[in-house]
């Protein structure tokens, strides 16, 4: 079974190739704003290495937020195109739950802009804080009242070190966890700010 992952939520662009549960290729690239430019060019270029053409595709899988809404549109524009016009499965996952990967007691933090955070905490996979958005001192004291959790994703908001671990071995591993989506062409961005933590002045 070949799958091709990809996440532009955020300022990554990520493309990965699993081939029977197994990660053969991945791409991790910096490209804020400009995810749209590389994202089919980067894509054909990993499937043209392995020798894989759009016909051998079985499913995708990508994330559907939260992040930047454009960002997020990028993937789920190119996914749902494909996957409608070729009948296959398409899988969505969070941003921040493949940023967490299947560790255990792991936060993922981005940010959110506005003195804001994006933030979600899971324990080897599963959920144990739901992906929401804190303000950027709200996010602080929890760091400081649980120096057990890990911290990855934009911990330099917060002098620790920016973590944005091995995103392809995460997908891979998260695969328990990812959301088959029923109705490709309903399928929207989970965009949390328009929800009242964000509303609310912090």
């Amino acid at each position: 079974m070949k799958v091709v992952g990809m996440d532009t939520s955020y300022k990554y662009l990520n493309i990965v190739l699993i081939e029977n549960n197994e990660v053969i290729d991945s791409l991790h690239m910096e490209c804020f704003k400009k995810q749209s430019e590389w994202m089919i060019p980067k894509l054909k270029m990993l499937l043209d290495q392995h020798g894989w053409d759009s016909k051998d595709i079985d499913a995708m899988v990508i994330t559907d937020g939260p992040g930047s809404y454009t960002g997020i549109r990028i993937a789920m524009t190119v996914a749902k195109v494909f996957c409608s016009s070729m009948k296959i499965d398409l899988y969505t996952v969070s941003t921040l739950q493949l940023y967490a990967g299947s560790d255990a007691h792991t936060c993922a933090i981005m940010d959110a802009r506005g003195q804001r955070v994006y933030v979600g905490q899971y324990h080897h996979g599963q959920v144990e804080w739901e992906d929401h958005i804190e303000t950027i001192e709200q996010m602080r004291a929890y760091i400081q009242s649980h120096p057990e959790v890990t911290y990855v994703g934009d911990c330099g908001l917060f002098e620790m070190e920016e973590r944005f671990d091995d995103i392809a071995s995460h997908l891979l591993e998260l695969k328990p966890y990812w959301h088959k989506v029923e109705q490709v062409d309903y399928l929207t961005p989970r965009y949390l700010k328009d929800t009242s933590e964000y509303l609310v002045k912090p």
